[in-house]
């Protein structure tokens, strides 16, 4: 078992796992059935002990109630972390409309997190079936969400941090992460005890990839995002928490990543 054959094998199942694809039972609207949510996945490999973990302890990142990839699982040797793009389709209908998210878009958001989990546990059959342990934070018993309004939502484990530490992007002024296959997706992370080599991070900054160009706040439907003031997630959270309402087990918005020059690649 190498980096190659994990990355090889995520690429195929998400190409072939019905998962991927919006049902007909499914599907918000007709012109849905079919679509594809996700294309193939970009991986990001990292040391448990990267110092970088210590770091996101800090108040000023994430704070003492982040949880290390050790601290989750002692004997980790790599933390596997992943990003799943969305497809054109997805990002194209989204753009069309300013005030609220389209069909598409909320298929992604809430099918396209259910594949997350297909993929994961996918990937933790292929490294037990190699002999390989496994842990994902995010299903453990002991991953939190906390949500303390107006102005702190955060997580003793997020997906975005990780994925920032295994060298996949940095974040942008929507506080979303700019891989080098974009912002809209879905990120996921695997620890395990097979070892293969890491990857170094081609950044300094947390904000080097995103050029401050103020396109995610001229899109966002509630302003809540601006160059002077960052990310307000109140407002952010009260609109998602409206589409909710009308979708029911359904939410999202997505306008903060669509239609701007970090929407499928970097600035």
């Amino acid at each position: 078992m190498n980096r190659d054959t994990i990355i090889a094998c995520a690429e195929q199942f998400a190409q072939d796992s019905p998962g991927n694809y919006v049902s007909s039972e499914a599907a918000l609207n007709p012109n849905c059935v079919g679509l594809k949510i996700y294309d193939a996945p970009i991986f990001g490999f990292a040391a448990p002990d990267d110092e970088i973990f210590t770091e996101y302890k800090s108040p000023g990142i994430i704070g003492e109630h982040f949880l290390s990839p050790l601290e989750f699982m002692p004997h980790a040797q790599t933390v596997i972390s992943f990003f799943l793009p969305f497809t054109k389709e997805i990002k194209s209908s989204n753009a069309m409309r300013n005030d609220w998210p389209s069909d598409e878009w909320l298929h992604g958001r809430f099918e396209g997190q259910l594949f997350v989990k297909e993929l994961l546990l996918y990937l933790q059959e292929l490294l037990s079936d190699a002999g390989y342990e496994s842990l994902v934070p995010m299903h453990d018993p002991r991953f939190q969400v906390e949500e303390s309004p107006p102005d702190r939502f955060t997580s003793n484990w997020s997906e975005r941090h990780i994925a920032f530490a295994c060298g996949l992007g940095t974040f942008g002024l929507s506080k979303g992460l700019i891989t080098r296959k974009g912002v809209c997706g879905r990120f996921g992370s695997v620890l395990t005890d097979l070892d293969v080599p890491k990857d170094k991070r081609p950044y300094t900054d947390p904000y080097e990839y995103c050029t401050m160009c103020g396109s995610c706040g001229v899109n966002c439907p509630v302003d809540a995002i601006s160059i002077e003031g960052g990310k307000k997630h109140l407002p952010c959270y009260e609109f998602l928490d409206s589409v909710l309402q009308q979708y029911k087990s359904r939410y999202g918005c997505g306008k903060c990543q669509v239609g701007v020059p970090c929407e499928s690649g970097i600035p």
